[in-house]
């Protein structure tokens, strides 16, 4: 898959199947965060893979809106190195998690960035050392067919916005963005 088409497929998923991603995937998806670029390339990141049920039921639990987590097969967790990089560690964690996302994508499976957790409780469970920030949560696994109404409401109200909304050449050129684009926006 193209990378532009892997850009347009992807959505957030948050019903998964129990199958399990074939470690070469996993290990690819890895690669991609490992090779994304960062300031100074100083590379302050710190990715956890975490498969095991027990944790991930934890995990799920320490956020409004991550009970899905348990039921990803894989749960990826970003850290920044505060140390290495005080200033951009974010970004570039950030940068990484979305390659890792564009080519879980590109590889069939389904992802869902996760922000909504309790930093102190993910720290204590994976054992990370202070220096290094819990920046989000990575669902990864083969989606699993579910109704969920109330994502398919909200996509049709807040639709993506029109490329000419979100863009000025050369300045500012236009009012606040619309919320709600209408029918031409994707």
């Amino acid at each position: 898959m193209e990378v532009f088409e892997a850009i347009r497929r992807r959505k957030s998923v948050r019903a998964y199947a129990s199958t399990p991603v074939p470690r070469d995937i996993l290990e690819r998806i890895l690669e991609a965060a490992r090779l994304a670029p960062s300031a100074e390339n100083r590379q302050p990141w710190y990715f956890i893979v975490v498969t095991d049920l027990e944790k991930r039921k934890r995990i799920a639990k320490s956020g409004r809106f991550a009970g899905f987590l348990k039921e990803s097969p894989i749960v990826i967790v970003g850290c920044g190195d505060r140390k290495a990089s005080p200033k951009w560690h974010v970004v570039d964690v950030t940068i990484a998690m979305q390659n890792m996302v564009l080519v879980a994508t590109g590889e069939g499976l389904g992802t869902c960035w996760v922000g909504s957790f309790d930093e102190g409780l993910v720290k204590r469970l994976l054992k990370i050392p202070e220096h290094l920030k819990v920046v989000a949560l990575l669902a990864v696994g083969y989606p699993r067919k579910k109704l969920d109404l109330l994502a398919k409401i909200l996509h049709f109200f807040r639709r993506r916005k029109r490329l000419d909304k979100i863009v000025g050449f050369e300045e500012y050129k236009g009012k606040a963005p619309n919320i709600y684009p209408g029918p031409h926006a994707r």
